[in-house]
């Protein structure tokens, strides 16, 4: 159960924080710069592309990669597929994982080997494979290791893992797979390459103000500001006793999403449901029907929630990039959560007139991990 008094300590969210969890996601912006700068030494601002490839494959462990492949697809805004490959089944190795290669990958594919663990045969395994197809390799794994070796002897490009302090001093090797901040170490490089070869737009001076935009959430957010003004704290209290529905708008709100209910399960151990609107609507009507959306007692203002714990109850979380006009449908979620006294959190980016897709989605990104590491440490029944 939540203690929210615990929000506002910011010493002991810190003792509490023995994976250095808050220290990762306000690193992000370091991290993008880090990357970028990683991803410029590996030489990806001198590739002279043939052309577009046909189609892209991302594979990785973790949460981390499932959420490169989301953005690509997103942020591409559907004008090339993108595939990600899930593990096949158990290597004979011990503790690899098997991958296979769609039957069509070919010359004309890409591959993005996204591989914070670089130590994985089974990846490697996956690399070979791509070379007897003729498929291109753009491996981020840690530089040095076996899996770099791999992309490098398959005539790949390897770009070393942005790392900062915040690997040195915590406790990483029992944080949870959805760790925040390895994300950007991960993307960012692939980003770049992405604006190199057209598969959308992510050119030096706008990786620059994504990690500014990084900065400026990690100020917003951070374990110092209060909760009535920090939005990351705020949306955390919201769901202390929520099973939350996350509603998106747009495709980049939905990749967000499908994160943020990612995150909530790996790093605070809570369910979450995420679905895209307008189909969101009819697709909770009936859960929302049910148990989960009964009133609360009146009294649960001043029920000591610490103490005496209540039932879950379920909460939409509006997540969307901006009020879209008369095509957003926001309006119509309000008036729904309204007739169904369901509570409803929003959250969208605070200047969405600020930057393009790829900052806004940063921001939803770092908020919603900020979010996610608050009510994993707050959470007084956690081990």
């Amino acid at each position: 159960m939540l203690d929210e008094s615990l929000l506002d300590a910011p010493e002991a969210l810190a003792r509490a924080d023995r994976h250095g969890l808050l220290r990762g996601v306000a690193e992000s912006g370091a991290r993008v710069r880090m990357a970028a700068r990683n991803a410029t030494e590996a030489g990806i601002p001198g590739l002279r592309p043939d052309g577009r490839p046909r189609a892209v494959l991302v594979a990785g462990h973790g949460p981390a990669a499932a959420c490169v492949a989301d953005l690509f697809g997103a942020l591409g805004g559907g004008s090339y597929p993108v595939t990600l490959i899930r593990p096949a089944g158990v290597a004979p190795v011990p503790g690899a994982l098997r991958w296979a290669l769609p039957g069509w990958t070919g010359p004309m594919d890409l591959l993005l080997i996204a591989g914070p663990d670089g130590a994985d045969p089974g990846l490697a395994e996956l690399v070979e494979q791509a070379y007897r197809r003729g498929c291109v390799v753009v491996g981020v794994t840690p530089a040095d290791s076996p899996l770099a070796d791999a992309v490098v002897q398959a005539r790949g490009l390897a770009v070393p893992l942005a790392t900062t302090s915040y690997d040195a001093e915590f406790d990483v090797e029992g944080a949870p797979p959805a760790a925040p901040g390895t994300l950007w170490s991960l993307l960012t490089p692939l980003l770049a390459l992405a604006d190199r070869i057209g598969l959308l737009s992510a050119p030096p001076d706008a990786l620059d103000r994504l990690a500014d935009r990084l900065d400026e959430v990690a100020e917003r957010c951070g374990p110092a500001i209060a909760t009535y003004s920090n939005p990351a704290k705020t949306l955390a209290a919201e769901l202390a006793e929520a099973l939350p529905l996350i509603w998106t708008e747009g495709a980049v709100s939905g990749a967000v999403g499908r994160h943020f209910a990612t995150a909530l399960a790996s790093l605070a151990g809570r369910p979450a449901l995420p679905a895209e609107l307008p189909e969101a609507i009819s697709l909770h009507t009936t859960l929302l029907a049910g148990a989960l959306a009964a009133p609360s007692d009146p009294d649960d203002f001043f029920r000591d929630r610490v103490e005496d714990p209540g039932s879950l109850r379920a909460r939409i979380v509006l997540l969307r990039k901006e009020e879209a006009g008369p095509l957003s449908a926001a309006p119509a979620v309000r008036e729904f959560a309204a007739a169904r006294d369901v509570p409803v959190s929003e959250l969208q980016p605070a200047h969405p007139e600020g930057g393009g897709s790829l900052h806004d989605a940063a921001e939803l990104l770092a908020t919603s991990d900020f979010a996610a590491v608050y009510l994993a440490l707050a959470d007084t029944g956690a081990p």
